[in-house]
């Protein structure tokens, strides 16, 4: 803009018989105040029509993004751009006489020009995440991290440029000094730089997603993935405490996450009963003829009994002491009733892994281990079905005969 147009005034006083230096004092304040009353109503009526624009927009579109813009004030902030740009424009009219001034006058309203495209970028990054996270595509990622890194990159250059424009230099310059200064600015942001490369191996390799149960044993961590950021991951734990764990240590360090569990079909029960070895017994033709009641085992006691009988007469076994030939026990009797138990049980999954199993004998006891998945997963509901389990197990025992072990009363014997 010519910078004779800002004399107008100033001639117009010094016409009039005012002095050159209260003129040109004069003519600097009117002008400033007159650019600012303009520079107002102008940035008023843009933001008006942006945001009656961004309002019908939004109502139309099928399209939920326009409502983040409109939240994060995005269209308010853009506003600003025309008149700022005005007033950057009018400065050098303006201070015509008053070369110093001028030059920081120019220098604060550039500053303020870098920290409102910074701002534009900043509400316009967090609008693009909030609508991010209500699409099912991208709800479980951790896109924070990136807007993040984006946001670390503005502010970078953001502040280079500010350095630039206060020293009147270029940003090339700082950006050659940054080359010898490399290896403090790699220092400063160690956890920045770490969080990010762990946030492209999380994703990448679909390591953690937000809502995944985790176990952290090291950081104290047992609960959901509320947030994935830039350095932090935060976990809510059962206990409604809440646990920071770095980003990277989900690369570096081991932990279990509960996802492969919660889209099977089922949650694992794997618990063992402690048989005492000394109620373990083989059964007598009385013992197999109560024993037939137990409806979940009749039919299997009766065939079972015909095959070992046919065994030891065809070999003429002497049935006088019962460790000769083929015998049942109690404790095999019991962990068929235990198998069979399970496979009527409504809330297991016969579709995965069923099995009762005998582990290596302990000085407690033989552990008869179930291994079986209920088929509800919920917590709750999960720890309601192995209780109502282990309630029936541990109250059928007694009929087979069998005793878990119990140290006091074992130390008794």
């Amino acid at each position: 803009m010519d910078k004779d147009y800002g004399r107008l005034l100033y001639n117009y006083l010094l016409k009039t018989g005012m002095g050159e230096e209260l003129a040109s004092y004069l003519n600097l304040f009117l002008l400033l105040i007159g650019v600012l009353i303009i520079v107002f109503i102008l940035d008023l009526l843009l933001w008006k029509v942006l945001r009656a624009l961004s309002v019908r927009l939004a109502r139309k579109s099928k399209n939920n993004f326009d409502n983040f813009l409109v939240a994060n004030q995005v269209p308010r902030y853009v506003a600003h751009v025309v008149p700022l740009t005005i007033l950057l424009e009018f400065v050098p009219v303006a201070f015509a006489d008053f070369d110093y001034a001028e030059g920081i006058a120019m220098k604060i309203i550039k500053i303020l020009f870098v920290l409102l495209i910074l701002m534009i970028f900043r509400k316009l990054f967090s609008s693009i995440n909030g609508y991010l996270k209500t699409r099912t595509r991208f709800k479980d990622k951790p896109i924070d991290s990136y807007f993040q890194v984006f946001m670390i990159f503005a502010w970078a250059v953001g502040i280079l440029t500010i350095f630039a424009v206060i020293t009147d230099t270029t940003v090339w310059k700082f950006f050659t000094a940054l080359g010898a200064a490399s290896a403090v600015i790699l220092l400063i942001f160690k956890d920045s730089i770490l969080g990010f490369v762990a946030s492209i191996q999380v994703t990448i390799n679909d390591m953690v997603r937000i809502g995944d149960w985790i176990t952290f044993e090291k950081y104290g961590a047992d609960g959901d993935v509320i947030e994935i950021s830039l350095a932090t991951v935060k976990v809510q734990n059962f206990d409604m405490t809440i646990t920071t764990i770095p980003t990277y240590a989900l690369i570096s360090d081991s932990f279990i996450n509960w996802r492969g569990m919660q889209v099977s079909g089922g949650r694992r029960i794997k618990r063992s009963l402690i048989i005492r070895q000394k109620s373990i017994r083989f059964l007598t033709v009385e013992d197999l003829e109560t024993l037939k009641k137990i409806q979940l085992v009749e039919s299997y006691i009766t065939n079972r009994d015909e095959q070992i009988n046919s065994y030891n007469e065809s070999n003429n076994i002497n049935k006088e002491l019962l460790v000769n030939g083929r015998n049942m026990t109690n404790f095999g009797l019991f962990r068929k009733y235990v198998k069979n138990y399970l496979e009527s049980h409504s809330a297991i999954n016969k579709n995965m892994t069923l099995m009762v199993r005998q582990l290596q004998p302990t000085p407690q006891g033989i552990p008869l281990e179930i291994y079986a998945f209920s088929s509800d997963k919920r917590w709750e509901n999960y720890e309601y079905v192995m209780a109502d389990i282990f309630d029936h197990l541990l109250a059928a025992m007694p009929y087979f005969s069998l005793e878990v072990f119990e140290l006091p009363a074992s130390l008794t014997d």
